[in-house]
């Protein structure tokens, strides 16, 4: 026995009676679909459910499992009292799911629990599925900062333990959608939200679950979905199967996206193994960002791969093939320059590392220097392994002269980065970046990064860039 189906659900609080209080007619669709998908896990019958929560323990490179027997859960952090929600933990399941991902060099594990405690991504879709079926023990499971493919082979290793371990077995994919719909709502409008609900129930509705993948993470994020991640881990679980795929509802009337998809599995099919399938399409992605690269960026991309691949730190033009070597432009030869060097993954950071003024002879020793930094070195990542380097974007941005500022007003997100500084401390923030949309924001991203406190008389400088960076194409 394998993953037999799982829901796609949502996690409004005000779908329980105690705190709604009547609002909860607003979502009557919501509740139709909780309901259709409670009366189809009925008939599931399932020894196992695997249940994916946003609101779990979540790590940036790390799953995190609950441990122990059992746990509980209620909503008291919504300042309601209500029923307590008791679930028993799958604690074999657990184990080896622990053990199957250790095999694939998946960090999964039960480290770093910070409360036994249900979340409200995992009660509010118990209390319509305990009421349908309680023959069940449960194992829950948080996201990570991981890449989409690294969460889509979560989803393999809990098939493979079901399997294993002849459990029939159900995944409860918790997850919101956008919460940015509306401008009344919460969270406020942006366009990338409805855009957002639309793509990902597109791809639920029918199993595409390589459109799911594929989504470009700067939607994602400026969404400000919820339960994406969740929604790979599952999808990851029907790996290379036929499904049969249903959306049962979807709403948002205040702001925040609910949709309910049922998905159920059926026979192998080669044709939708996307474990081997994305990743050749990302490689192939890559590889045709890479004829649009300039020199900048191939000395960068050279030098980190005769790292990760040989050791071998690259110093200056006698270390560089004849043909990176010829011709180089007199920048690189003969200025100095600050630079950074970015990595990026699956349209994510894999790694950042650069100098604010020039620490070596020239800019190409800069670069050079900074590429092997950004693979190995960044504090945020694990260092970069051979088997991701054809996976891999870089670019390069090389710093202008900062000039001391007075205020924010002299600064523009799109063509200024910030340096602040305080003593010792000092913060930098590249220009043009993803979510930072405003001086305020830039200068309090800095600030942290320094670790240098708002009300501190420190210092500001701004400085112009040079970004080099291939255009990317759509995988």
């Amino acid at each position: 026995m394998s993953v037999i189906s799982a829901y796609v659900v949502p996690h409004p609080p005000l779908a329980l009676p105690e705190v709604g209080r009547g609002q909860e007619r607003e979502i009557q669709a919501t509740l139709d679909g909780f309901r259709e998908a409670a009366a189809r896990f009925a008939a599931d019958k399932p020894d196992t459910v695997v249940l994916l929560s946003p609101h779990s323990v979540m790590y940036a490179d790390y799953f995190h499992i609950s441990p122990g027997a059992e746990a509980r859960g209620d909503m008291a952090s919504f300042g309601v009292k209500g029923p307590k929600t008791v679930v028993a933990y799958d604690q074999a399941f657990a184990r080896e799911l622990e053990k199957a991902a250790g095999e694939k060099q998946l960090p999964v594990g039960f480290m770093g629990e910070k409360s036994k405690e249900l979340d409200h991504g995992s009660v509010v879709p118990l209390r319509f599925f305990q009421a349908a079926w309680e023959d069940f023990r449960m194992l829950r499971m948080g996201l990570s900062g991981l890449s989409p493919l690294e969460h889509y082979q979560a989803g393999q290793c809990i098939a493979q333990v079901a399997e294993a371990l002849d459990r029939r077995t159900v995944i409860i994919a918790s997850g919101d959608l956008s919460h940015r719909l509306k401008s009344d709502g919460p969270y406020g409008y942006a366009p990338e939200g409805p855009v957002f609900d639309r793509q990902v129930m597109a791809a639920l509705a029918t199993g595409d679950f390589l459109a799911l993948m594929q989504m470009d993470p700067r939607l994602c994020e400026a969404a400000g979905e919820c339960g994406w991640r969740s929604f790979l881990i599952m999808a990851g679980a029907f790996d290379g199967r036929q499904v049969q795929a249903e959306q049962l509802s979807y709403e948002g009337p205040f702001g925040v996206g609910y949709g309910v998809c049922a998905i159920t599995g059926g026979a192998k099919d080669a044709g939708r193994e996307f474990s081997r399938i994305y990743p050749e399409k990302q490689e192939e992605a890559v590889a045709a960002m890479k004829d649009k690269e300039d020199i900048y960026i191939r000395l960068a991309r050279f030098s980190m791969e005769e790292f990760v691949r040989k050791g071998r730190r690259l110093k200056g033009v006698a270390d560089l093939p004849p043909e990176l070597g010829k011709g180089l432009p007199d920048q690189l030869l003969r200025e100095k320059a600050g630079a950074f060097v970015s990595l990026k993954k699956e349209g994510q950071l894999r790694g950042c590392i650069g100098t604010i003024s020039p620490t070596r002879p020239s800019l190409l020793a800069e670069i050079l220097h900074n590429a092997v930094s950004a693979a190995a070195e960044d504090p945020r990542f694990r260092p970069v392994e051979e088997r991701e380097l054809p996976q891999l974007t870089v670019s390069v941005d090389v710093l202008k002269k900062p000039e001391p500022i007075e205020s924010m007003d002299q600064l523009d997100v799109k063509r200024y980065g910030v340096i602040v500084s305080l003593g010792s401390r000092r913060g930098l923030l590249l220009p043009d970046l993803e979510g930072v949309d405003n001086p305020a924001q830039q200068v309090e991203i800095a600030l942290q990064k320094a670790g240098i406190r708002k009300n501190e008389a420190y210092r500001m400088e701004r400085f112009a860039v040079i970004r080099h960076e291939a255009e990317e194409n759509p995988a």
